[in-house]
Protein backbone atom coordinates (compact mmCIF):
# COMPACT_ATOMS: atom_id res chain seq x y z
CA UNK A 1 0.00 0.00 0.00
CA UNK A 2 1.27 3.63 -0.81
CA UNK A 3 0.17 6.24 1.43
CA UNK A 4 -1.48 9.42 0.11
CA UNK A 5 -1.53 12.70 0.80
CA UNK A 6 -3.97 15.03 -0.05
CA UNK A 7 -2.42 18.27 -2.09
CA UNK A 8 -2.62 21.56 -0.58
CA UNK A 9 -5.40 23.65 -2.16
CA UNK A 10 -6.84 20.32 -4.20
CA UNK A 11 -10.65 20.00 -3.32
CA UNK A 12 -11.78 17.03 -1.31
CA UNK A 13 -13.90 15.92 -3.86
CA UNK A 14 -11.53 16.30 -7.17
CA UNK A 15 -9.17 13.84 -4.49
CA UNK A 16 -11.91 11.47 -3.87
CA UNK A 17 -12.23 10.82 -7.84
CA UNK A 18 -8.35 10.96 -8.11
CA UNK A 19 -7.99 8.03 -5.66
CA UNK A 20 -10.70 5.70 -7.17
CA UNK A 21 -9.75 6.35 -10.32
CA UNK A 22 -6.06 5.16 -8.79
CA UNK A 23 -7.96 2.12 -7.26
CA UNK A 24 -9.84 1.19 -10.04
CA UNK A 25 -6.21 1.16 -11.89
CA UNK A 26 -4.79 -1.04 -9.84
CA UNK A 27 -7.66 -3.80 -9.33
CA UNK A 28 -7.42 -3.84 -13.52
CA UNK A 29 -4.27 -6.59 -13.88
CA UNK A 30 -6.16 -8.77 -11.09
CA UNK A 31 -9.15 -8.66 -13.08
CA UNK A 32 -7.19 -9.60 -16.61
CA UNK A 33 -5.67 -12.43 -14.97
CA UNK A 34 -8.89 -13.98 -13.58
CA UNK A 35 -9.30 -13.66 -17.86
CA UNK A 36 -9.84 -17.62 -18.05
CA UNK A 37 -11.49 -18.33 -15.33
CA UNK A 38 -14.17 -15.28 -16.25
CA UNK A 39 -14.33 -16.81 -20.13
CA UNK A 40 -14.05 -20.33 -19.25
CA UNK A 41 -11.68 -20.96 -21.74
CA UNK A 42 -8.38 -22.27 -21.02
CA UNK A 43 -5.98 -21.43 -23.67
CA UNK A 44 -3.01 -23.59 -23.92
CA UNK A 45 0.38 -22.95 -25.71
CA UNK A 46 1.26 -25.99 -27.56
CA UNK A 47 3.99 -26.71 -30.43
CA UNK A 48 2.61 -28.07 -33.99
CA UNK A 49 4.53 -30.87 -34.49
CA UNK A 50 6.27 -32.59 -31.51
CA UNK A 51 5.32 -36.02 -30.68
CA UNK A 52 4.53 -37.24 -28.41
CA UNK A 53 4.14 -34.34 -26.54
CA UNK A 54 1.71 -32.48 -28.67
CA UNK A 55 0.63 -31.39 -32.66
CA UNK A 56 -2.17 -29.67 -34.50
CA UNK A 57 -4.05 -33.05 -34.63
CA UNK A 58 -4.37 -33.23 -30.87
CA UNK A 59 -2.27 -36.70 -30.97
CA UNK A 60 0.37 -36.02 -28.04
CA UNK A 61 0.04 -36.52 -24.42
CA UNK A 62 0.03 -33.15 -23.54
CA UNK A 63 -3.03 -32.43 -26.17
CA UNK A 64 -4.81 -35.37 -24.31
CA UNK A 65 -3.85 -33.75 -21.08
CA UNK A 66 -5.30 -30.35 -21.93
CA UNK A 67 -8.10 -32.36 -22.92
CA UNK A 68 -8.91 -33.85 -19.73
CA UNK A 69 -8.44 -30.42 -17.24
CA UNK A 70 -10.87 -28.44 -19.96
CA UNK A 71 -13.45 -31.04 -19.98
CA UNK A 72 -12.91 -31.16 -15.65
CA UNK A 73 -13.43 -27.32 -16.11
CA UNK A 74 -16.35 -27.44 -18.21
CA UNK A 75 -14.36 -24.45 -20.11
CA UNK A 76 -13.41 -24.33 -24.31
CA UNK A 77 -10.19 -25.51 -25.02
CA UNK A 78 -8.29 -23.17 -27.54
CA UNK A 79 -5.07 -23.66 -28.51
CA UNK A 80 -1.69 -21.23 -29.86
CA UNK A 81 0.81 -23.28 -32.02
CA UNK A 82 4.27 -21.84 -32.14
CA UNK A 83 7.45 -23.96 -31.82
CA UNK A 84 8.81 -24.70 -28.78
CA UNK A 85 12.19 -23.41 -29.34
CA UNK A 86 13.73 -20.07 -28.65
CA UNK A 87 11.32 -17.42 -28.56
CA UNK A 88 7.94 -19.73 -28.00
CA UNK A 89 7.24 -17.92 -24.79
CA UNK A 90 7.72 -14.46 -26.05
CA UNK A 91 5.69 -15.72 -29.11
CA UNK A 92 3.18 -17.40 -26.91
CA UNK A 93 2.41 -17.19 -23.12
CA UNK A 94 3.83 -13.33 -23.32
CA UNK A 95 2.21 -12.03 -26.63
CA UNK A 96 -1.63 -10.39 -27.12
CA UNK A 97 -3.75 -11.38 -29.95
CA UNK A 98 -3.12 -8.21 -32.38
CA UNK A 99 -5.42 -5.10 -31.52
CA UNK A 100 -6.74 -7.20 -28.46
CA UNK A 101 -5.91 -7.05 -24.69
CA UNK A 102 -6.17 -10.51 -24.79
CA UNK A 103 -3.10 -12.82 -24.70
CA UNK A 104 -2.66 -16.01 -27.21
CA UNK A 105 -2.82 -18.55 -24.59
CA UNK A 106 -2.78 -18.60 -20.57
CA UNK A 107 -0.62 -21.78 -20.06
CA UNK A 108 2.23 -23.87 -21.78
CA UNK A 109 1.25 -27.50 -20.80
CA UNK A 110 5.61 -28.55 -21.07
CA UNK A 111 8.00 -26.55 -18.95
CA UNK A 112 10.94 -27.64 -16.26
CA UNK A 113 9.78 -27.16 -12.47
CA UNK A 114 12.88 -24.51 -12.83
CA UNK A 115 11.03 -22.42 -15.48
CA UNK A 116 11.87 -18.91 -14.63
CA UNK A 117 9.59 -17.61 -17.14
CA UNK A 118 6.39 -17.69 -15.21
CA UNK A 119 4.58 -18.97 -12.07
CA UNK A 120 4.67 -22.89 -12.21
CA UNK A 121 2.58 -25.84 -11.16
CA UNK A 122 3.19 -28.88 -9.79
CA UNK A 123 4.52 -31.26 -11.61
CA UNK A 124 2.72 -33.61 -13.48
CA UNK A 125 5.33 -36.04 -15.24
CA UNK A 126 9.19 -36.95 -13.90
CA UNK A 127 10.85 -38.78 -16.53
CA UNK A 128 14.21 -40.11 -17.80
CA UNK A 129 16.38 -40.00 -20.48
CA UNK A 130 16.38 -43.56 -21.96
CA UNK A 131 18.56 -45.85 -25.12
CA UNK A 132 16.59 -47.55 -27.53
CA UNK A 133 17.77 -50.14 -30.37
CA UNK A 134 16.22 -52.27 -32.97
CA UNK A 135 15.73 -56.00 -31.67
CA UNK A 136 17.78 -58.87 -33.08
CA UNK A 137 20.75 -56.78 -34.29
CA UNK A 138 23.57 -58.18 -31.69
CA UNK A 139 22.74 -55.61 -29.43
CA UNK A 140 19.69 -57.70 -27.27
CA UNK A 141 21.96 -58.32 -24.00
CA UNK A 142 22.01 -55.08 -23.25
CA UNK A 143 19.52 -54.32 -20.34
CA UNK A 144 21.01 -51.20 -18.55
CA UNK A 145 23.61 -48.38 -19.72
CA UNK A 146 26.43 -49.84 -18.46
CA UNK A 147 25.63 -53.30 -20.36
CA UNK A 148 26.38 -51.12 -23.49
CA UNK A 149 29.91 -50.08 -22.13
CA UNK A 150 30.55 -53.72 -21.49
CA UNK A 151 30.29 -54.91 -24.85
CA UNK A 152 33.53 -56.32 -26.01
CA UNK A 153 35.55 -53.25 -27.77
CA UNK A 154 35.71 -54.58 -31.42
CA UNK A 155 31.37 -54.44 -31.16
CA UNK A 156 31.05 -51.11 -28.94
CA UNK A 157 33.92 -49.26 -31.37
CA UNK A 158 31.55 -49.65 -34.57
CA UNK A 159 28.51 -48.41 -32.65
CA UNK A 160 27.13 -45.06 -34.13
CA UNK A 161 24.94 -43.61 -31.16
CA UNK A 162 22.63 -41.03 -31.84
CA UNK A 163 22.23 -38.17 -29.81
CA UNK A 164 21.12 -34.67 -29.14
CA UNK A 165 23.91 -32.17 -28.77
CA UNK A 166 24.06 -30.28 -24.93
CA UNK A 167 21.77 -33.13 -23.86
CA UNK A 168 22.70 -35.99 -20.76
CA UNK A 169 23.37 -38.37 -23.44
CA UNK A 170 26.59 -36.44 -24.86
CA UNK A 171 27.60 -35.57 -21.34
CA UNK A 172 27.67 -40.10 -20.81
CA UNK A 173 29.10 -40.57 -24.10
CA UNK A 174 31.97 -38.15 -23.12
CA UNK A 175 32.26 -39.71 -19.45
CA UNK A 176 32.86 -43.34 -20.99
CA UNK A 177 34.97 -42.55 -24.06
CA UNK A 178 32.67 -42.69 -26.84
CA UNK A 179 32.88 -39.46 -28.51
CA UNK A 180 33.91 -40.71 -31.74
CA UNK A 181 30.86 -43.42 -31.87
CA UNK A 182 28.54 -39.87 -31.47
CA UNK A 183 25.98 -38.75 -34.27
CA UNK A 184 25.44 -35.43 -32.90
CA UNK A 185 21.78 -33.87 -33.96
CA UNK A 186 20.85 -30.26 -33.01
CA UNK A 187 17.92 -30.51 -30.96
CA UNK A 188 16.83 -26.75 -32.49
CA UNK A 189 17.18 -27.00 -35.98
CA UNK A 190 15.20 -23.75 -36.90
CA UNK A 191 13.05 -26.47 -39.15
CA UNK A 192 9.72 -26.25 -38.24
CA UNK A 193 8.79 -29.37 -40.25
CA UNK A 194 11.57 -31.59 -38.25
CA UNK A 195 10.80 -33.54 -34.98
CA UNK A 196 13.16 -34.72 -32.24
CA UNK A 197 11.40 -38.36 -33.06
CA UNK A 198 12.95 -38.45 -35.91
CA UNK A 199 15.82 -40.18 -34.08
CA UNK A 200 14.09 -43.22 -33.17
CA UNK A 201 11.47 -43.51 -36.27
CA UNK A 202 13.61 -42.29 -38.84
CA UNK A 203 17.69 -43.16 -38.42
CA UNK A 204 17.44 -45.64 -35.97
CA UNK A 205 15.05 -47.22 -37.86
CA UNK A 206 16.80 -47.14 -41.17
CA UNK A 207 20.00 -47.94 -39.53
CA UNK A 208 21.76 -44.34 -39.83
CA UNK A 209 22.63 -45.28 -36.08
CA UNK A 210 22.45 -48.36 -33.81
CA UNK A 211 21.65 -46.80 -30.77
CA UNK A 212 19.79 -43.49 -30.16
CA UNK A 213 19.66 -41.88 -26.64
CA UNK A 214 17.13 -39.38 -25.70
CA UNK A 215 14.22 -37.97 -23.52
CA UNK A 216 12.50 -41.36 -22.51
CA UNK A 217 8.99 -39.83 -23.13
CA UNK A 218 10.52 -39.73 -26.80
CA UNK A 219 11.80 -42.39 -27.05
CA UNK A 220 9.28 -44.51 -25.41
CA UNK A 221 6.76 -43.09 -27.82
CA UNK A 222 8.50 -43.62 -30.80
CA UNK A 223 9.47 -47.11 -30.02
CA UNK A 224 6.10 -48.03 -29.87
CA UNK A 225 5.03 -46.50 -32.66
CA UNK A 226 7.84 -48.54 -35.11
CA UNK A 227 6.16 -50.93 -37.87
CA UNK A 228 9.51 -52.62 -38.51
CA UNK A 229 11.69 -54.61 -36.17
CA UNK A 230 10.92 -53.88 -32.51
CA UNK A 231 12.89 -51.34 -30.65
CA UNK A 232 14.22 -52.23 -27.00
CA UNK A 233 14.01 -49.04 -24.43
CA UNK A 234 16.06 -49.15 -21.53
CA UNK A 235 15.75 -46.03 -19.21
CA UNK A 236 18.76 -44.23 -17.53
CA UNK A 237 18.55 -44.01 -13.71
CA UNK A 238 17.12 -40.54 -12.93
CA UNK A 239 20.76 -39.84 -11.64
CA UNK A 240 24.18 -42.07 -11.86
CA UNK A 241 27.55 -41.49 -12.63
CA UNK A 242 27.26 -37.80 -11.81
CA UNK A 243 24.71 -36.92 -14.45
CA UNK A 244 21.05 -35.92 -14.26
CA UNK A 245 19.06 -37.73 -16.36
CA UNK A 246 15.76 -37.72 -14.96
CA UNK A 247 13.58 -34.25 -15.01
CA UNK A 248 10.16 -33.52 -13.91
CA UNK A 249 7.65 -31.44 -15.91
CA UNK A 250 5.32 -29.23 -15.21
CA UNK A 251 3.00 -25.99 -16.82
CA UNK A 252 3.38 -22.73 -16.49
CA UNK A 253 1.63 -19.75 -16.57
CA UNK A 254 2.13 -15.49 -16.17
CA UNK A 255 3.35 -14.21 -13.28
CA UNK A 256 0.47 -12.83 -11.54
CA UNK A 257 -2.09 -15.43 -12.56
CA UNK A 258 -1.95 -17.63 -8.68
CA UNK A 259 -5.89 -18.58 -9.32
CA UNK A 260 -5.29 -20.32 -12.79
CA UNK A 261 -1.49 -21.89 -11.50
CA UNK A 262 -4.17 -23.04 -8.16
CA UNK A 263 -6.91 -24.69 -10.57
CA UNK A 264 -4.77 -26.23 -12.86
CA UNK A 265 -2.90 -28.23 -9.17
CA UNK A 266 -5.94 -29.11 -8.20
CA UNK A 267 -6.80 -30.67 -11.25
CA UNK A 268 -3.53 -32.39 -11.54
CA UNK A 269 -3.94 -33.57 -7.72
CA UNK A 270 -7.26 -35.12 -8.46
CA UNK A 271 -6.50 -36.41 -12.49
CA UNK A 272 -3.62 -38.48 -11.13
CA UNK A 273 -5.07 -42.14 -12.32
CA UNK A 274 -5.95 -40.69 -16.51
CA UNK A 275 -2.75 -38.52 -15.96
CA UNK A 276 -0.91 -42.46 -15.55
CA UNK A 277 -2.69 -43.96 -17.71
CA UNK A 278 -2.16 -41.54 -20.89
CA UNK A 279 1.25 -42.21 -19.97
CA UNK A 280 0.91 -46.08 -20.21
CA UNK A 281 -0.81 -45.68 -23.91
CA UNK A 282 2.12 -43.33 -25.35
CA UNK A 283 5.27 -45.74 -23.78
CA UNK A 284 6.38 -42.88 -21.75
CA UNK A 285 8.91 -44.33 -19.12
CA UNK A 286 7.67 -42.69 -15.69
CA UNK A 287 9.36 -42.17 -12.89
CA UNK A 288 8.48 -40.80 -8.75
CA UNK A 289 7.21 -37.53 -8.58
CA UNK A 290 9.12 -35.54 -6.30
CA UNK A 291 7.83 -33.98 -3.68
CA UNK A 292 5.42 -30.56 -3.97
CA UNK A 293 7.12 -27.60 -4.31
CA UNK A 294 6.17 -25.12 -2.37
CA UNK A 295 3.77 -22.53 -3.65
CA UNK A 296 1.80 -18.93 -3.04
CA UNK A 297 -1.97 -19.57 -2.41
CA UNK A 298 -4.25 -17.03 -4.76
CA UNK A 299 -5.93 -14.90 -2.17
CA UNK A 300 -9.01 -16.10 -0.84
Amino acid sequence: MVPVTRPRNVPLRRMAISLCAGLLALSAPAKAQDGASAQKILRVCQDPNNLPMSDRQDRGYENKIAELFAGKLGWKLEHSWYPQRMGFIRNSLKAKIDGTDTFKCDVVTGVSTDFEMGLVTQPYLASTYAMAFIKGKGLDAIKTPADLLALPRAVRDKLKIGIFARSPASDWLLKNGLIAQMVSYSPQTGDPDQYPGQLIDRDLANGTVDVAIAWGPIVGYFARQATGAPITVVPFKPSEDGIRYGFSIAMGVRYGDNKLRDQLNALIASSQPEIAQIFRDYGVPVTALPAPIAVVAAPS
